[in-house]
């Protein structure tokens, strides 16, 4: 039984939620967790909120047993890109790109 949650508009970089889910991809969800947790990376703790919600939405059934399932699928997929002015020398202004991520855990039973 498939289960899956969707986190979107994420304030994060794509490249850096990428990092934090090549770990989890694959794990166990208590470990997964459990390893997100005390991971020293901002898209840690936006992964965990997104795997904990796939958790939920599994057990909301009642079929799913919590100590079997693992993380089947982490995809990271780009938002949309917030676009900002930064003001620099002699009256010029350069452009900042402040990125978004849509973040889809999909997670499944042993």
């Amino acid at each position: 039984m498939e289960a899956r949650a969707v986190g979107k508009y994420i304030r994060i970089s794509p490249q850096k939620a990428r990092l934090v889910a090549d770990v989890v991809r694959g794990m166990g969800v208590d470990k997964a967790i459990n390893t997100l947790r005390f991971m020293p990376k901002k898209g840690a703790g936006i992964i965990q909120k997104v795997v904990e919600s796939a958790v939920a939405n599994a057990t909301q059934d009642d079929q799913a047993d919590v100590d079997n399932l693992y993380i089947k699928e982490i995809m990271i997929d780009g938002g949309p890109s917030l676009k900002r002015i930064r003001p620099r020398a002699m009256g010029r202004a350069t452009g900042i790109i402040k990125r978004t991520s849509h973040i889809t855990v999909v997670i499944d039973e042993n």
